[in-house]
């Protein structure tokens, strides 16, 4: 298998972490006897070698070594050597045909045409293509569940592989490795359209009896994503009848425990789903069926009644990606994931707590499970003490105020989680009475530890959300008392100055320190809060304009430019420096100076065009800009037509930019409710 590998000359090679003359070490431990040991080298293969779908001259080097792995046959954990082989070749059929491979050969068109390693590794490995087609029949049912898509894709001859798929169909025993040779089925017709209709053809004749339900689940999903007008009319009764029938069928998996070493590799494997043959049957479909959300709603009420629990489990996270990405009435499905909470199934309900987390308001219909939850007791919390309780943090998260007497339990106890004081701002005046225990707390922060900076700001962003004025002295304790040195000490300074801005005038006992504050590297959020704090313009008026100078960094820019803007016309000798900054290079600035232009010139020419271009650019911005467009009422009405398109758009803003961040359902349904406001009110 490693003849000739100290032949190489890895050591002038590279990864991802510099020189590549552990790449043998690694190779060989692909081969090792030791479970743990093959793991730990496959983790390192795809954390160096192939680190994010990267491809570095070690990496070609190490293509023939992988093949040889590959094909020794007795060697265990070769699936996964098939797998980094095909990832290696290049991206999956989705990429493919958004780039135009359609019906051109196998991982053409992914990467940039002058990527010469990625060209170098695709031809590499479709080279050894011929290999798979003996792994499709190997005795190792791991290898046989990796092979056929790596087969489909880098074989140059479809009906060769088709021929091969259907034969192994018709003679293969076990249900995970025919679940991927459906999987082949499709992908075969994805990457080569009309020259691949036989397979269409197969997948049909798999969707019905006497094909067990499993198999059946598997085709209509293919079918799903590369032949919709082939899938069964009763679509979703029919996939829930299947969902439950397989259910009742289920057996325990005859692969062997795998084991759970502390790489990537072995925490992916700890986190697959009780039933993963499910749960992937059900995730291409979710996926395929897209934009039919109605059909994807319908089906996840299918699922969350079934008496499966892993069906049930596999339908939270199915739900996950569907909330995440897509507008659409989620009230039903919300309120049954409530549900889940009372299971008793430990991986059901923290499955179900996951999903309610992101979703803040969303999750309302949820609430009195959530509140039950809470109120249950500890032996319903997470573990621990350093992270707060993740049901409570839903409940708060949705706006309910029975998070509040939990949350002051927190409060009172000898650690408290960093992330409370931001949950606490989610709850709005409900939270009033926890105001004086966070007080308590912030002057608890010790002046100079290396945590102080975590331990501070979420208080004090609690504190400003409720406005509690009477923490002043506490926080003001913190700005005479931090060391220069402290860590972050200058982020830590701004959070404290926007704190204080935040109590307004009921902060006038920090006017002195504030003042001090103008011509420190602080001075632009000691302007804004004296601002707030005192309302003297012509104190602050000079700071903020100098901040909009180049020497200053764009991150001090973008707030002078907030904090003028909430001037309004007192800020009118800032107007030159505001246009200047809408035609910065980076959009952020743009946007930010163009949203002051109208607080404080009140005329849209010079803001609409950078609103429009922002909102093309950057899905990110639109917050920003629909929350100046409420402030503009009748003078944005030639920017319409894209709130009005947003309005139209089944899809979240920040899906459509790939995020998937925790706050990403939150700032979506934000922007609907100002993109209703501006139509509203004009």
């Amino acid at each position: 298998m490693f003849r000739g590998i100290d032949d190489v000359d890895w050591a002038s090679m590279e990864h991802a972490y510099g020189s590549a003359a552990d790449v043998p070490e690694l190779l060989r431990g692909l081969a090792s006897s030791l479970p743990q040991e093959r793991e730990t080298a496959l983790d390192g293969m795809y954390g160096a070698v192939h680190h994010q779908g990267d491809v570095y001259d070690s990496t070609l080097a190490s293509i023939p070594f992988l093949f040889r792995l590959a094909g020794h046959a007795g060697l265990p954990d070769r699936g996964g050597i098939v797998e980094l082989l095909a990832s290696i070749g290049g991206s999956d059929d989705a990429d493919d045909l958004e780039n135009g491979a359609g019906g051109a050969g196998v991982g053409e068109g992914t990467e940039d045409p002058g990527d010469d390693k990625h060209a170098m590794a695709r031809a590499a490995v479709r080279a050894g293509g011929a290999l798979f087609l003996d792994l499709v029949r190997d005795g190792d049912p791991e290898v046989r569940r990796a092979a056929p898509s790596a087969l489909v894709r880098f074989h140059g001859e479809p009906p060769l592989v088709l021929a091969l798929l259907s034969e192994r169909l018709r003679d293969e025993p076990e249900d995970g490795v025919r679940l991927a040779l459906v999987e082949g089925l499709g992908l075969l017709v994805r990457l080569h359209g009309g020259s691949a209709a036989l397979a269409v053809d197969c997948l049909v004749s798999l969707c019905g009896p006497p094909h067990d339900p499993g198999l059946r689940l598997a085709a209509i999903g293919q079918l799903a994503s590369c032949a919709t007008d082939r899938l069964p009319a009763d679509l979703v009764s029919t996939v829930v009848t299947l969902l439950h029938t397989r259910s009742q069928r289920i057996r325990p998996s005859s692969e062997p425990v795998r084991t759970s070493s502390d790489t990537l590799i072995g925490s992916l494997r700890r986190m697959r789903a009780a039933d993963e043959e499910g749960a992937r049957l059900l995730r291409t479909l979710h996926q395929a069926l897209g934009a039919r959300t109605a059909d994807r709603i319908a089906l996840l009420k299918g699922q969350l009644s079934s008496q499966n629990t892993a069906d049930r489990c596999n339908a939270v996270w199915m739900a996950a990606g569907l909330f995440r990405e897509w507008r659409t009435a989620n009230e039903e499905p919300v309120a049954l994931i409530g549900e889940q909470l009372g299971s008793d199934e430990e991986r059901l309900r923290c499955a179900a707590v996951s999903v309610l987390e992101f979703l803040f308001t969303l999750a309302a219909p949820a609430a009195d499970r959530l509140a039950a939850l809470v109120e249950s007791g500890p032996e319903f919390r997470e573990r621990g003490t350093a992270t707060l309780d993740r049901p409570l943090k839903a409940l708060a998260r949705c706006g309910d105020a029975r998070a509040v007497p939990a949350l002051a339990e927190v409060l009172r106890r000898p650690a408290v989680p960093n992330e409370t004081g931001y949950t606490i701002g989610h709850l709005g005046p409900a939270a009033a009475p926890l105001a004086p225990l966070l007080r308590q707390r912030l002057a608890e922060v010790p002046l100079g530890s290396p945590d102080t900076y975590d331990r501070a700001v979420p208080l004090l962003f609690g504190l400003g959300a409720l406005r509690y004025a009477e923490a002043v002295p506490e926080v003001l304790r913190l700005l005479h008392g931090t060391p220069p040195e402290l860590r972050l000490r200058d982020a830590l300074v701004n959070a404290l100055a926007r704190t204080l801005g935040a109590f307004g005038p009921g902060a006038r006992e920090a006017v002195p320190t504030l003042r001090n504050l103008l011509t420190d590297r602080n001075a632009v959020a000691a302007a804004d809060a004296l601002r707030s704090v005192e309302g003297d313009t012509e104190a602050v008026l000079p700071v903020l304009l100098g901040a909009l100078a180049p020497e200053w960094d764009a991150s001090s820019r973008r707030t002078a430019a907030d904090a003028l803007g909430r001037m309004g016309a007192a800020a009118t000798p800032a107007l030159p420096g505001l246009r200047r900054l809408a035609e910065s290079a980076e959009v952020w600035e743009r946007t930010a100076a163009a949203c002051a232009l109208w607080d404080v010139g009140g005329d849209p020419e010079p803001v609409l065009p950078v609103f429009r271009d922002a909102w093309r650019l950057n899905p990110y911005t639109r917050g920003m800009i629909t929350a100046c467009l409420v402030r503009m009422g009748g003078a944005g009405v030639p920017f319409h037509d894209l709130v009005r398109t947003e309005l139209d758009s089944p899809r979240r803003h920040r899906a459509r930019s790939g995020g998937h961040g925790s706050h990403d359902v939150l700032d979506d349904e934000l922007l609907l409710r100002d993109c209703r406001a501006i139509l509203e009110a004009t």
